[in-house]
């Protein structure tokens, strides 16, 4: 599958239709019959933002459940049922959506959509389920406890959004999980199953006509509108400040960050190509080629720009040994300075917006990842025509923009520093 992948020459906007069923629900489709299959993604808006305060992970036990058992189906015989026609169907919860995904050789399409409907509109959230999927969080859970990887990420993320939604444990926590009650995830899905939250991309063997009436049975019965609790715009904090965990590991494991820039900023497409050339994790970024090729600090460091609805942050990460940790640091804060103050060369322009502009086909090779795509730039409010848009976006940059953009990414260059290991000197 790689209808939008291979007209890079041409429009890729002009393979998406936008449908609109009987029901008043849009969904982006790109028709394409090289292969039979069929590819959804669609997503809720609101995710493990959602969960009440002191019950994290309420979204993703939901997520978790809606697979186990809906309408006449208990939780084997919906699993055998999506097994005997070979249908993939998975749910899954970040901070601002709850999503799925669903695919099927064209010939079942029918019968994908109708289980898909089970799933969303009767799944039963049954006692059995309920309590091993409790069971599989928190044993994961427990056995993350003293990954450094981990613990600097929940470390990091706490301390940048604290007393805030997007500080907590998407997944929950020790604590919440046992006390997590269906009611809690019929509560959820009453707040957040609603048309007017929903985002729908379809890829594959498919007319409009046809997906309409599925579009239509699978999620027409559901209200009309979310009642979404507010979730407040949040400024990252901590900058300038370092948190150790301690972990009796060799190596630490670094986590790092800032405020960054929101999705609509005008900035941002600059600050995409100068993070790019900051930590894009290619050869020739310079933080790859200041901590690994030059010092062998480390064997990856990135960095990259995260948005949220309610948040934006510049965020990046290694490891290294205990007793290198805070050179590595050391190495990493330059780099950002000198971004900031003196901003990319004209080569290193060039070559960021080269890659950046080139490697965008590949983000559209296959069903799954267009249709992952079309889903994604619904949910960030971008029309279909951004498809092309963005690399004519990106080729503009100028020198001059792309230093305003450092300097406004990088800024005075401090950093919230979560590390978990035994870092020397820090």
């Amino acid at each position: 599958m790689t209808a939008l992948a291979s007209t890079e020459s041409l429009s890729r906007a002009a393979s998406v239709q936008k449908v609109l069923t009987k029901g008043g629900i849009e969904a982006w489709l790109v028709e394409d019959y090289a292969v039979p299959l069929v590819a959804v993604e669609f997503a809720f808006k609101g995710g493990a933002s959602q969960d009440p305060v002191g019950k994290p992970g309420v979204a993703t036990l939901l997520a978790g459940l809606l697979d186990e058992g809906a309408g006449s189906y208990d939780s084997e015989g919906f699993h055998r049922a999506l097994d005997e026609d070979a249908i993939e169907l998975s749910f899954s919860a970040d901070r601002d959506v709850l999503s799925g995904r669903l695919q099927t050789l064209s010939r079942n399409t029918a019968r994908a959509f109708s289980l898909l409907r089970f799933a969303v509109q009767e799944a039963r959230l049954d006692a059995e389920p309920f309590e091993r999927v409790v069971s599989q969080i928190v044993a994961s859970l427990k056995r993350e406890a003293n990954e450094p990887d981990y613990v600097a990420s929940r470390t990091f993320r706490a301390k940048s959004f604290p007393d805030h939604p997007y500080g907590r444990p998407v997944r929950g926590d020790l604590s919440s999980l046992p006390a997590l009650t269906r009611a809690d995830l019929i509560e959820m899905r009453r707040a957040v199953f609603a048309r007017d939250a929903l985002r729908i991309a379809v890829v594959g063997a498919i007319d409009a006509a046809t997906l309409a009436q599925h579009l239509d049975d699978a999620f027409g019965a559901l209200p009309e509108k979310s009642s979404l609790a507010v979730v407040a715009d949040v400024a990252f904090s901590g900058e300038g400040e370092r948190f150790v965990v301690d972990i009796d590991v060799p190596q630490s494991t670094i986590r790092f960050g800032r405020q960054g820039l929101p999705r609509k900023d005008p900035d941002f497409i600059a600050g995409t190509v100068v993070n790019h050339i900051l930590g894009g994790g290619v050869f020739s970024a310079r933080l790859f080629r200041e901590v690994r090729e030059k010092r062998g600090l480390a064997y990856s460091v990135y960095s990259q720009l995260v948005t949220y609805d309610h948040a934006a942050v510049l965020m990046g990460g290694t490891s290294t040994k205990n007793e290198r940790a805070a050179e590595s640091m050391g190495v990493i804060e330059a780099e950002i300075a000198s971004l900031a103050n003196l901003g990319p060369t004209e080569e290193e322009l060039s070559k960021a917006k080269n890659y950046l502009i080139g490697s965008y086909a590949l983000r559209f090779d296959t069903s799954t990842k267009i249709a992952s795509q079309l889903a994604h730039l619904q949910l960030e409010g971008f029309g279909v025509d951004y498809l092309d848009e963005r690399n004519r976006l990106i080729a503009a940059v100028t020198l001059e923009d792309a230093k305003r953009a450092a300097k406004r990414v990088f800024g005075d260059a401090k950093l919230l520093v979560a590390v978990a290991g035994r870092p020397e000197g820090m």
